[in-house]
């Protein structure tokens, strides 16, 4: 195994003040959006949080989008610069510039829409007392400290990996960048370099506790989110690893609701935990979640505003998810959004997918829907009625769409079901497809 870059706090911060000179000297200020869509490296955490201790927003893209998806949210973000993949070149200067104690923003991540148009999701630049509260709500949480060592499985581009890593540096700690996820190497670095933190999903945990050779024993929390965990895979980690390391939580790119301990889980297997600190959930009458959130936590979609309108009611947040929460305050989700499809923890919304299989000019219309998988939680599968060769159309869905929302199975169908209304009845495809539905 090859050495595993090692961010230190005090090697990224000097990186940090010559990121934030160069964006000073390119006539960057609090409030503008620098893009950026780079791989995993010190220099694009170094730039994202020189970035954000000056007020500026970083947009942080999937380094491998499509050309034509990346230049389409390059152009909504209406960033003031634009680095691409090289984060590097902001750091060449022999200038440093003063930097907050903590982060004046967020990132501005785009996240899927079911209207299958992307929603930027905008936090701005957050008063003083906003920005330190959200930093040691965050740090205080996870209880992050100088002799952390946070371990990177999941892409930085999403938010929930990013927030760990930057709020470990912030706290003094290091983090470690192993590169793309492959199993062999991340259970190496696990039992070599003896990480004490990481964030991931139940695909990272499935094919770690599958592959065997790993030493947990370093840990003293590891968080996962981003899809439902299976209870026998949960009991297996949960046994794994040191007692009381495994937490769960349930968020999404816009906001974060709960936090499961691993006692909260034993006594409620299933749950998601409780909401947490500062936050109230409660359940409309079609049982959709509702988190009322304290100030640092407001958002609104970029240059949306009646998707922001539609998402809250007062100082009380939705993302559409259903569930219930019960007479302990315990939060258990019934099932998300019905069209969405969360693979390897990668939430996939059919209209998306729909919207470039229906442009072939063989496609007379499609529906995308999931599937169980062992490995992926889901997989994402289409159905289309048309001309179009499956082969084709998986060539040309290879050239348009990231590699998660690409369908790993492409069947022709004579007609797609329906309801007596005439809409695509989604879960019914499944059935008519042979393939196993949404209970396995």
């Amino acid at each position: 195994m090859t050495d595993v870059p090692v961010v230190t706090a005090a090697e990224s911060e000097r990186d940090q003040r010559r990121a934030a000179a160069a964006l000073a000297a390119a006539g960057l200020g609090a409030g503008d959006r620098l893009l950026v869509s780079a791989a995993a490296s010190p220099a694009l955490l170094a730039v994202v949080l020189g970035a954000l201790r000056t007020g500026i927003v970083p947009v942080v893209l999937d380094p491998g989008l499509p050309a034509a998806e990346r230049a389409a949210l390059a152009e909504d973000a209406d960033a003031a610069l634009d680095v691409a993949d090289a984060p590097e070149r902001l750091l060449g200067g022999g200038g440093e510039a003063d930097l907050a104690d903590v982060p004046l923003a967020r990132p501005m991540h785009y996240t899927s829409g079911t209207t299958g148009r992307r929603k930027g999701v905008w936090s701005g630049v957050l008063a003083e007392d906003d920005a330190r509260a959200l930093a040691a709500e965050e740090i205080e949480l996870w209880g992050f400290e100088p002799g952390d060592r946070h371990l990177v499985l999941s892409p930085l581009h999403h938010s929930a990996p990013l927030r760990f890593a930057v709020h470990t540096l912030l706290a003094g700690g290091s983090v470690l960048l192993p590169g793309p996820f492959d199993t062999a190497r991340a259970a190496a670095v696990i039992t070599r370099s003896r990480p004490t933190t990481t964030f991931c999903v139940p695909t990272h945990l499935q094919r770690l506790l599958g592959h065997g050779d790993v030493d947990w024993s370093s840990f003293r929390m590891l968080a996962h989110a981003g899809a439902p965990c299976p209870a026998p895979l949960k009991r297996a980690v949960i046994e794994a690893l040191p007692p009381g390391s495994v937490w769960e939580f349930y968020g999404s790119t816009e906001a974060q609701f709960t936090v499961c301990s691993t006692a909260d889980w034993l006594a409620a297997p299933g749950s998601v935990g409780r909401a947490r600190p500062g936050r109230r959930l409660e359940t409309d009458d079609r049982g959709q979640l509702w988190c009322a959130v304290p100030p640092w936590a407001r958002f609104e979609y970029w240059r949306a505003p009646e998707k922001t309108a539609a998402a809250w009611r007062g100082d009380r947040v939705t993302v559409g998810d259903l569930g219930r929460v019960d007479d302990d305050g315990v939060v258990w989700l019934d099932g998300r959004r019905e069209d969405l499809v969360i693979s390897g923890g990668v939430n996939v919304y059919p209209a998306e997918v729909e919207a470039v299989l229906d442009a072939h000019p063989g496609v007379v219309e499609s529906a995308v829907f999931g599937v169980p998988d062992d490995e992926w939680g889901q997989r994402v599968v289409a159905a289309y009625v048309g001309a179009a060769d499956p082969d084709e159309l998986a060539r040309w869905v290879r050239d348009r769409l990231a590699a998660a929302k690409r369908p790993k199975e492409v069947h022709r169908l004579a007609d797609l079901p329906r309801t007596s209304t005439g809409k695509v009845r989604r879960l019914d495809l499944p059935k008519v497809l042979g393939l196993p539905g949404p209970g396995g």
